[in-house]
């Protein structure tokens, strides 16, 4: 229904000089379709209001509002050209006054956790970047066609969302950093099933894709597929996810793909996680779940570092111990990791194993394949691990798809299928194997991926015996043409 008109949108940014690659077209587009959804929420609420016979609030004034200057209309719902903004003056309305008014309601909202403040913070980060009026003009119109005002479109919009984010991801440069594959999501979601009044925590949101996963999993009933009480979807909106992204774009399309999801005012705070004392981290801010694939190879400041018992650079290494930190006693978490952690030897990494094995119940390794993430680069692991209680045996499992992995051949539900069901019984197969953790290093705490069940490939031989062995092969080669050219002769 809705996917021409995204093709068109990205054509109009492809042709303007503004825009050069997938993120800004991604961005630019995030911004108008944030305004439209708004309109349309307000809408819809003002239309409820009328029926209750209440008035209702607009959040945007009236002069600020999509269906005036965005989208007007005749009497008839036909588009108004004649009272449209175009050209140069429309660029001086959007960059002189509707971003500089909508910026404001950030110091204008009540709390972080309404509306009003998210609409301040997105844009107070966010620039138009579309340099034509006339290209911004033809955008909008498109926008315009986009509807939010039924379950099946919100649903369709999600996934075309979704579908921008993962080439944003595909484009390379950052691949990981906003897209983890949706099939090892949900895998790791079928592992740690949540329920519905447990909270979910993010810090390293990116496009929060694992939120928006989970809430897709609760609103369908969680894993007993169970009907919902309006109550139950109440919690799902106000109290269960929670998330923080450093960056400003990914904090944007976060917002932007939960409320597609259906979350109305998402619980996404921008800020660097990582900036957090965890001495500050008390009981009433931890969490019953974290799900969350933190940056690969990143590194941090000797003051951010400060805030951690275990000093190290690796932004990776900080963000799990945060983690473990931000758990509630008998918490879940799933992380993304690089498999290089499972065996680094320096200082933090050994300290680091050591802590987790030692207050958490690692049960799980999942160790993925190459080409998991397209673009990144990276082998990793996904850990499973329980707070509050020392590690006794841990479950590998070796994902083995049986193909090269890329753009046009992603990972998929079906390859995880194995895993989700022998893990949980943790059955031992050719993929899988347990390892007790009395037999580990002391020293090292060394958890490298080594299957017991692999065969054993034949030991490389030396160079001199491949050259001996061409040798003797040419020898006889020539012995043997010799002895046909007798034959001939």
């Amino acid at each position: 229904m809705f996917e021409q008109i995204f093709k068109n949108i990205d054509d109009i940014l492809h042709k303007d000089a503004g825009c050069s690659s997938e993120l800004d077209y991604t961005e630019q587009t995030s911004w108008m379709l944030f305004l439209k959804y708004l309109d349309d929420l307000e809408f819809a609420k003002s239309q409820e209001a009328e029926l209750m016979e209440q008035e209702y609030n607009y959040i945007i004034d009236e002069a600020h509002r999509w269906s005036n200057w965005a989208a007007p209309k005749k009497a008839d719902g036909s588009f108004d050209h004649d009272n449209a903004l175009t050209g140069d003056d429309l660029m001086e309305y959007v960059d002189g006054e509707l971003f500089p008014y909508l910026k404001g309601f950030k110091q204008r909202a009540e709390s972080p956790n309404t509306i009003e403040y998210k609409i301040g913070e997105i844009f107070g980060e966010i620039k138009n970047k579309i340099q034509s009026g006339y290209s911004l003009r033809d955008a909008l119109e498109k926008v315009d066609e986009l509807q939010f005002r039924s379950q099946e479109a919100q649903h369709e919009l999600s996934h075309l969302y979704e579908v921008k984010i993962k080439n944003m991801g595909n484009a390379g440069r950052n691949g990981g950093e906003y897209y983890t594959p949706r099939p090892l999501i949900r895998a790791m979601i079928d592992v740690i099933k949540p329920q519905i009044g447990e909270t979910i925590y993010d810090p390293a949101a990116g496009s929060a894709g694992f939120l928006c996963e989970t809430f897709d999993y609760l609103r369908k009933g969680g894993a007993e597929k169970r009907q919902l009480k309006s109550s139950d979807l109440t919690v799902l909106q106000e109290s269960t996810f929670y998330a923080k992204e450093k960056k400003s774009l990914a904090y944007v399309i976060a917002i932007m793909n939960m409320i597609l999801h259906g979350i109305e005012a998402p619980n996404v705070i921008h800020t660097n996680t990582l900036a957090e004392n965890l001495q500050d981290i008390t009981p009433n801010r931890q969490h019953d779940i974290i799900l969350a694939n933190p940056p690969f190879g990143g590194k941090e400041r000797p003051e951010v570092q400060q805030n951690f018992p275990i000093k190290t650079s690796e932004t990776a290494f900080l963000f799990l111990q945060h983690f473990i930190k931000s758990l509630k006693p008998g918490g879940r978490a799933a992380i993304v990791i690089k498999n290089t952690f499972l065996s680094n030897t320096d200082k933090a990494a050994v300290a680091l194993r050591k802590e987790l094995l030692e207050n958490c119940n690692l049960h799980t390794i999942l160790d993925c394949p190459g080409g998991t993430f397209i673009g990144a680069g990276v082998k990793t692991v996904v850990l499973f691990f329980t707070k509050g209680e020392p590690t006794q045996n841990i479950w590998f499992y070796q994902l083995n798809v049986g193909r090269n992995m890329g753009k046009t051949n992603p990972l998929n539900d079906k390859d995880l299928k194995e895993f989700i069901e022998l893990q949980a019984s943790f059955t031992n197969s050719d993929n899988s194997w347990s390892l007790a953790t009395s037999e580990l290093d002391n020293n090292t705490w060394d958890l490298s991926v080594k299957n017991p069940n692999a065969k054993e490939e034949a030991p490389l031989r030396e160079p001199k015996a491949i050259i001996d062995e061409i040798i003797a092969l040419d020898k006889e080669s020539k012995a043997i043409l010799a002895r046909i050219q007798e034959l001939l002769g």
